[in-house]
């Protein structure tokens, strides 16, 4: 063997640096697909396409009927009535008319951020990422669905098309009257009862209903399905079934204080010296 030959075999030598035991994450490039398994193309890419140009149509068809809402150069001397935030925050502007601006402005976004936090915390799907199907996270899904499509945008719709003049409601097919005027009166949960808001008795009051509001719709459920040995109580555990009830019973507080103030007219649930909910 020539000295040419014998350095080539040296240098296309490899060392082994050490030996895998059991199975890898690694897998072939032309594995056959299993039968629970889809390929990403041209399944979920052909929808993901289809999607965008539906969306692309919406758009172009929306700008092409209406206007784009552009006024005059702004005028620090005269405010607009309504004062509208942009639409997208709408659904803010919305919630201060059924929440002190603290709660509508501060806490209720710190909420949705410290639970988008949480997420990876409290997913007890053994499957991991990639599993974002109905089937396999029934509850994510529709709470996801309820907050967002229900809640938030159904709020920015009121916000742009339903509120006038004075943060009045108008329907759509009502004209905007910058003379209208409401008789509207709201009522406290206590005053309701005979009880004064801002006096001991309503303050205690007010702070048992809110108190037994998160204590009943966490324990409750807790144990109804503890009883029935339910496989999510298990895999969540105590902790993180509290942390995902408590959020929950936040964002439901929001229709229910909806409600509570179109159809009772109930403006405040909790009256206290500092703040009110």
């Amino acid at each position: 063997m020539s000295n040419s030959e014998e350095n080539k075999e040296k240098k296309d030598r490899h060392r082994a640096l050490a030996f895998i035991k059991g199975k890898t994450s690694a897998r072939e490039k032309d594995i056959d697909i299993s039968e629970d398994e889809i390929a990403t193309w041209p399944f979920l890419i052909r929808k993901e396409f289809l999607a965008a140009i539906i969306c692309t149509i919406i758009l172009i068809v929306w700008s092409v009927l209406f206007d784009a809402p552009l006024e005059e150069i702004s005028d620090p001397t005269m405010t607009p009535n309504p004062a509208k935030a942009p639409w997208y925050f709408l659904g803010l502007q919305e919630m201060l008319v059924y929440f002190d601006p603290w709660i509508a402005g501060v806490i209720f976004p710190m909420l949705i951020i410290a639970g988008l936090m949480v997420i990876p915390y409290v997913d007890s799907n053994p499957k991991g990422n990639g599993y974002y199907t109905f089937k396999e996270r029934k509850f994510a899904m529709l709470t996801f669905c309820f907050g967002f499509h229900v809640l938030w945008i159904l709020l920015i719709i009121v916000g742009v098309f339903m509120r006038g003049p004075g943060w009045l409601w108008f329907w759509p097919w009502h004209e905007w009257d910058p003379h209208r005027v409401v008789a509207e009166t709201n009522y406290d949960l206590t005053s309701l009862i005979g009880i004064r808001s801002n006096s001991l008795p309503g303050f205690m009051l007010g702070g048992l209903v809110l108190f037994g509001y998160f204590y009943l719709g966490i324990s409750f459920p807790y144990r109804f399905l503890k009883r029935r040995k339910s496989l999510a109580i298990e895999k969540l555990g105590f902790i993180r079934y509290t942390i995902v009830a408590f959020l929950f019973l936040c964002m439901m507080a929001l229709p229910i204080k909806v409600c509570l103030r179109l159809v009772f007219h109930i403006k405040y649930i909790w009256v206290t010296p500092w703040f009110n909910i």
